[in-house]
């Protein structure tokens, strides 16, 4: 992370000389800015990740304890009523930390039936058959 960061940084220090030399132009400038930008990004990035490995350890460690997992701080708790981070909430056991909330991504959909419960379909067995005929015509020509 920081070598991300002090990579970005040195981008846009370089792109800042290139945009006060004669052949600097807007778009070095906008280089220059974009790139401390993308250095911050790494850090957050980073930041949350850190942050995300220690909650879920907690978790972990609360679970294997037999204990109610504690509520996260931040903004998913409630807004309108002030709490002290590790608050114990009245939620079951089984509920896990996660950074996408519930509902957020579509369903999936359901598992295909097993093949043996396909309905049969004669065209489809011919069409098996041709293609099992096919390729045992193959076989034998390779052998020949």
């Amino acid at each position: 992370m920081v070598i991300a960061a002090a990579a970005c940084l040195a981008l846009g220090w370089w792109q800042w000389g290139r945009f006060e030399s004669s052949a600097g132009s807007a778009r070095n400038l906008g280089y220059a800015m974009q790139w401390p930008l993308f250095a911050v990004a790494f850090v957050w990035g980073y930041k949350r990740f850190v942050q995300l490995e220690d909650e879920a350890e907690l978790q972990d460690r609360l679970v294997a304890e037999g204990e109610d997992p504690v509520e996260p701080p931040g903004p998913a708790s409630d807004a309108g009523a002030p709490r002290a981070a590790g608050v114990r909430t009245t939620e079951p056991s089984s509920a896990t930390l996660t950074a996408i909330p519930e509902g957020f991504l579509p369903s999936r959909a359901p598992a295909p039936s097993a093949p043996d419960a396909a309905p049969d379909d004669p065209a489809h067995d011919e069409y098996n058959r041709l293609l099992a005929e096919l390729a045992g015509s193959e076989h034998t020509e390779e052998t020949k």
